[in-house]
């Protein structure tokens, strides 16, 4: 058997130039024309990008142990399953501003390169408070509950970039064109740099990450609190979010209750920081973050593989339900139409 490796800052530094060049190919060679990416090729990108998590998972057994890879496999899973809404958001910003499909790609590309950066920074904060407030992890806990039960029964939808303050702060710092200039961010008007609407969007975009961010993050201290295994899981998820946008996007009315079933997850996941005792079990020398002192109200632990099944399940679950309902909806057809637009109802 090998022996288990320490993880130190070089290791940080490969997996990112790794990826770093993995997305300057995709960008300069595989994507280097603006084209509609068809839901074929969304499909070939979204299984390659998750190949890739699996095969990196692989990597982390003989190295870091079998108890990482799998919190690595449900720290991906929860990281992706939480960017499916995502995902629904930017569809309703592209349709907002009226982005043409051949230029979605390119907005994404970027969005998810300052994704990267940010969820890095973030996680980072995120690592260095547990470090020193070892309490904190309850407080990450009662907020995923919250958030878990106000996102069940919240009903708002779309999006509304005339309230978003960065916008506003971009709006007036420069001025902005009528309308797109191919792939452009920035535009020569007048003798002056003025940016195109395209650069709003991808603005807009890169916020929606950040607030998403606020949930994801916290939920990911509730599965590991092993920071390579963190920010490795985060990375491979935002990778995948572009493909996965593009598979997604013209299905999203498969997916009318997917926003449950990330609530579920959200408050398993809370309860979960709240209740597991979170006894150490790393292999001597392996340097991670200090455990929590164990809860003397009440303290269970929850197995990573019984973790995945649930998660698992309740986003299979969400789906189905979601697709039995999409299903009935179609065979209904225009004889249910009448019935909703029927004054007396309402």
């Amino acid at each position: 058997m090998l022996a288990l490796i320490e993880i130190e800052w070089w290791h940080y530094a490969t997996f990112v130039v790794a990826i770093l060049g993995v997305l300057a190919l995709d960008l300069g060679f595989f994507h280097k024309q603006a084209h509609v990416v068809g839901f074929k090729e969304a499909l070939g990108w979204t299984l390659l990008w998750f190949a890739l998590a699996m095969l990196f998972a692989g990597t982390l057994i003989p190295t870091l142990g079998p108890k990482r890879a799998q919190e690595f496999v449900l720290g991906y899973i929860l990281e992706l399953s939480l960017s499916m809404d995502n995902v629904f958001v930017i569809a309703l910003i592209f349709a907002y501003f009226r982005v043409p499909l051949e230029l979605q790609h390119r907005v994404l590309f970027w969005g998810v390169l300052g994704a990267f950066v940010m969820r890095g920074i973030m996680i980072g904060l995120g690592a260095a408070l547990v470090l020193r407030f070892d309490w904190i992890l309850y407080g990450f806990g009662a907020f995923l509950l919250f958030t878990g039960i106000k996102m069940a029964f919240s009903s708002e939808e779309g999006v509304h970039p005339e309230k978003n303050p960065i916008i506003r702060l971009v709006r007036r710092a420069f001025p902005v064109t009528s309308s797109f200039d191919g792939q452009k961010f920035f535009a020569n008007v007048g003798g002056g740099v003025a940016i195109t609407p395209l650069a709003l969007v991808l603005v807009m975009v890169e916020t929606t990450d950040l607030v998403f961010a606020v949930d994801s993050i916290p939920a990911i201290f509730g599965v590991t609190k092993h920071p390579f295994v963190v920010f490795t899981s985060n990375v491979f998820a935002i990778l995948g979010l572009r493909s996965l946008y593009f598979f997604l996007a013209g299905l999203i009315r498969y997916f009318r209750y997917l926003k449950v079933g990330l609530a579920f997850v959200l408050v398993f996941i809370g309860l979960k920081m709240l209740i597991d005792p979170h006894t150490p079990d790393v292999p001597p020398g392996e340097v991670v973050l200090p455990h929590v002192p164990e809860p003397r109200w009440f303290q269970m632990e929850i197995p990573i593989g019984t973790s995945l099944a649930v998660v698992g399940s309740i986003i299979l679950m969400s789906i189905l339900c979601s697709v039995i309902a999409a299903r009935r909806g179609e065979q209904a057809g225009p004889a249910a139409k009448p019935e909703t637009s029927d004054p007396k109802r309402s």
